[in-house]
């Protein structure tokens, strides 16, 4: 009861909002992941109670490679932060640069595994719908209610603040508002820190990406930084890829830091980071527990494996680390 009361003391201002139309088709690809990932909850690849109130389930059925790839990148990056979780024992904060629809936040407090602060940041065109989403719907509301000390949680149309979580409109190509909004939702930089970009570096032009990621490992005495995006994009299938993005007006940006896992791993060592690891998707999925393979296999028939093998080995999930006595960098997490 006293819950529902709580309920309702969201309160919502009008904000002003300008969009770069010029961003208007990587905002798209957050549509386009989010109705992938629900669309494979739905068949039951894995379990997530939450994405169904950010977007209604498509009428268009995901191909098997598609929703195979997706649990391999949610399963592998869950893996990295859950690593980082234990090693700080959740003394730690997590910012999700790119955010758009991710549930994260919903089922780590489900597992009791809650850092002491979890952001997410994105367009706030993006934000503004998410919070949307979040007012009108308690299953969402609740649990961040439930952790915030006050009686009432301010939101305005690009930001939300609560003790636990916040939601910040903002674009990570300008740092300097990037930080003062970080720095009023009470970010931490004493805390140990992880990062979290997926599919998003590659929509920034190089120097963009170097700077964010200079920006992060400069930023926090300890810190590590998880990067999920294109890798080995010089050859036939990866251009396929570039033409088509580009035929939805989405311009891969920052595509030449995707020839490979070295030149994946170059970047962030080059910009600060003092370890940095990289696999691309296919080893991941090859290094999966077999009965987790087996499960996902029999939900639906694969024509083609070499077709799932083409796309896996063109997207890498990376991570990089900085202030290693605290986060024992030495030790490779298990994904």
């Amino acid at each position: 009861m006293a819950t529902r009361q709580r309920e309702s003391s969201i309160t919502s201002c009008s904000s002003a909002s300008s969009c770069d139309a010029d961003d208007e088709g990587v905002r798209g690809t957050c549509e386009d992941a989010s109705l992938c990932k629900r669309f494979a909850v739905s068949i039951g690849y894995w379990h997530d109670p939450y994405i169904q109130h950010f977007v209604r389930l498509s009428k268009e059925r995901k191909a098997p490679e598609i929703n195979r790839g997706y649990f391999a990148r949610v399963h592998g990056v869950s893996q990295l932060i859950k690593a980082f979780l234990r090693k700080t024992e959740c003394h730690c904060q997590i910012i999700n640069l790119g955010a758009g629809m991710d549930t994260t936040f919903w089922r780590l407090k489900d597992e009791d595994l809650l850092p002491s602060k979890y952001f997410e940041v994105d367009f706030p065109m993006i934000v503004t719908r998410k919070l949307h989403s979040i007012k009108c719907k308690p299953p969402l509301s609740s649990p961040i209610l439930e952790l915030h000390s006050e009686d009432t949680l301010q939101m305005d149309g690009h930001i939300l603040d609560s003790k636990r979580y916040a939601v910040i409109g903002a674009d990570l190509r300008d740092l300097s508002e990037l930080e003062e909004k970080l720095k009023k939702c009470n970010m931490n930089t004493q805390l140990p820190t992880l990062l979290i970009a997926e599919c998003v570096l590659v929509y920034m032009t190089p120097e963009q990406s170097a700077n964010l990621l200079k920006w992060a490992a400069s930023s926090f005495e300890a810190a590590m930084f998880i990067n999920y995006e294109q890798v080995n994009m010089g050859d036939r299938f990866g251009q396929i890829m570039i033409e088509n993005l580009r035929r939805r007006q989405c311009d891969l940006a920052g595509v030449e830091t995707c020839k490979s896992l070295e030149s994946q791993k170059e970047r962030l060592l080059s910009n600060g980071w003092e370890t940095a690891s990289a696999v691309d998707m296919m080893e991941l999925y090859n290094r999966l527990p077999r009965a987790e393979v087996s499960r996902i296999e029999s939900l639906e028939f694969l024509d083609e494996m070499e077709l799932l093998e083409q796309l896996m080995r063109h997207y890498c999930l990376c991570w990089a680390t900085k202030g290693g006595n605290e986060l024992d960098a030495g030790s490779r997490p298990q994904i």
